[in-house]
């Protein structure tokens, strides 16, 4: 199951309900292997409305692409793409910087992003990792293996607050994510060497989230 022939395969089982399918992250982004990022075929989908028939349709194509070891779409009304914008912000920015228009039509005209609902956004996606993760160390600080798993398991998010914090600081945004760190690092101020080791893991999330509060802060 290629990308080509799932595009193909949900084109033909929706025909006109469907408005567009976007491949988006790290693979839209052609992050090349050993890059440090899990390269994902995630897809979005946007369709006219959703009900038991849509789902009905796209069983097979979904499930083929499922075996395949991919995730299956998120999907989306495009009433609901159009009026989201303002409640995933850094998703929506990130999904326009790497994405790739699989099929359907172009779903960004009349799609606007205010500067002002990413800052809010991203402070508070922050502020709650920051917390669950000390949540977290607290309760596997003698266990490093799980440690590691936790940081693991956290990183791609933490990217993608570090592309949002860039943006709105106006910087260059790197595709590969040590280049991504290094340039974040030297704008917030943390290590970028060791970024998998806890500690420092846990320093690096707590400098962003103080330097987004000072953004915060300065743009009142």
């Amino acid at each position: 199951m290629t990308l080509a022939v799932f595009a193909d395969q949900v084109a033909s089982a929706l025909g006109p309900r469907l408005v567009s399918l976007l491949l988006y992250g790290s693979a839209a982004r052609e992050h090349g292997a050993g890059s440090g990022e899990q390269i994902g075929m995630n897809t979005l989908l946007i369709v006219d409305k959703t009900d038991a028939e849509l789902f009905a349709r796209l069983q097979s194509p979904v499930r083929a692409w499922m075996n395949a070891k991919h995730p299956p779409p998120l999907i989306l009304t495009e009433r609901e793409w159009r009026d989201s914008a303002d409640a995933f912000p850094i998703e929506y920015e990130d999904i326009r910087a790497g994405h790739r228009i699989l099929a359907g039509r172009d779903p960004w005209p009349g799609v606007r992003i205010e500067r002002a609902h990413v800052r809010r956004q991203l402070e508070h996606e922050l502020m709650g990792k920051l917390v669950h993760l000390r949540q977290a160390y607290a309760a596997e600080w003698n266990r490093p293996r799980r440690l590691a798993e936790i940081v693991a398991g956290t990183r791609a998010g933490f990217l993608t607050m570090l592309r949002a914090v860039l943006r709105l600081a106006g910087r260059p945004v790197p595709p590969a994510p040590d280049a991504l760190v290094r340039e974040a690092s030297g704008l917030i101020g943390f290590s970028a060497e060791g970024l998998t080791e806890p500690a420092a893991y846990l320093d690096a999330v707590t400098r962003t989230a103080e330097y987004v509060n000072r953004m915060e802060r300065n743009a009142t």
